[in-house]
Formats: C-alpha cells, sequence, structure tokens
C-alpha cells in the first residue's frame, strides 16, 4: 500500500501544534536543496553547516512564535531565510561574494523573512505583480527557464530534463533572462527594493 505524502503546510501545522516529529520530516525531506544551496554560495563544510542549523534555528523560533504566514510555499521561504543568513554571513567577513548582479534572489530581495508590515506586504505584492508583467516581456525560452527556477523551484538539472536542453543551455537562458530582466527594470526604471 502506498503511503500519502503529508503536504509541507499540513506538516508545519503539525508542529504548531506540538509535533516535534513534523519538523524532523521537513528538515529530512528539504535537507539536500536547502543544503546544496548554502554550499553552491559558501563552498566551506562547515560554515555551510553552521548556516543550515541557523536556518533551522530561524525556522523553528518563527513557528513557535506564531509569526509564519507563507501560505504554504515552505520551502521558498526557508531559502529565503538561507540565503538571508549567507548574505549576513559574507558582511560580517567584509566579502561580498563574486553573486552580485546574476544572484536569482537578488530581485526578489523585498520578500524579506520577517514578519512584514501591512505596508511592505502591499509593496511586496506590487513587485510580484510587476516582477510577472516584466517577465512576460522576456523570449519564451528565458522566461520558461526562469519561471521554473523561480516560482517552480526546479533544480537547472530538472529544468534541462524538462525542457531537453543540456543544463549548460539551461544556466546560460537563466543567465540572459536575468540580464534582460535587469534591462527592462532599468528601462521603466522600476525600484524593487524598498
Amino acid at each position: 500500500m502506498a503511503t500519502i505524502e503529508i503536504s509541507d503546510a499540513l506538516l508545519v501545522q503539525n508542529y504548531i501544534a506540538g509535533n516535534e516529529n513534523a519538523l524532523a520530516t521537513l528538515i529530512k525531506r528539504h535537507e539536500s536543496k536547502i543544503y546544496g544551496f548554502i554550499y553552491s554560495k559558501i563552498s566551506d563544510r562547515d560554515i555551510s553547516n553552521d548556516i543550515f542549523q541557523d536556518t533551522f534555528m530561524k525556522v523553528i523560533k518563527t513557528l513557535k512564535t506564531n509569526s509564519y504566514n507563507e501560505e504554504g510555499k515552505f520551502l521558498p521561504w526557508v531559502m529565503r531565510i538561507s540565503h538571508n543568513l549567507i548574505i549576513d554571513h559574507f558582511r560580517k567577513n567584509k566579502k561580498m561574494p563574486m553573486f552580485r548582479e546574476t544572484e536569482e534572489f537578488s530581485i526578489f530581495s523585498i520578500m524579506s523573512d520577517d514578519v512584514m508590515t501591512v505596508e511592505n506586504k502591499i509593496i511586496a505584492d506590487q513587485v510580484e505583480t510587476d516582477l510577472k508583467k516584466l517577465i512576460e516581456e522576456l523570449p519564451n525560452d528565458q522566461k520558461e527557464v526562469l519561471v521554473m527556477r523561480m516560482y517552480q523551484d526546479m533544480s537547472f538539472k530538472e529544468i534541462s530534463e524538462t525542457t531537453g536542453v543540456s543544463i549548460n543551455t539551461a544556466l546560460g537562458r537563466m543567465r540572459y533572462a536575468l540580464m534582460n530582466l535587469r534591462k527592462v527594470i532599468d528601462k521603466h526604471q522600476i525600484i524593487l527594493t524598498n
């Protein structure tokens, strides 16, 4: 008999309700993706482990204080937390990494993991709407990769398998999509941070 996989949202609810095992299941489910993301930016196993631990400490703290309201988008939320902790790490060490302009998350940085004020939420929603309009202006092949990566949270391996192109081609399309997005943002003089 096949086991039915419990959704992230339900596991989050179970954890908030006091089921400690639910968090263990969530961590196990997303560990390789989150750790892989951290390691790809840090390239140091010990520091990556520390940031991974810190990410889940922050997750636990937010869930325990009932400040979580991500509407079922658990993984992207955790990824944003880890991304912010990576940035903090580089700031503390006075050296920002090379991933400034092409960094996938940079244009989405307004969607912070802190509890949003109503005003920030409105701004974030507006940014989201503006971004979707901008993405529509991209060539189809670039738009496809960007949407799969940013909104469907697919790996470049999964994107390559889905679209039938090599991983390098998928990466290239993502890079061009981000460069074009920047041009469109500059053209429209859209400010994506508050």
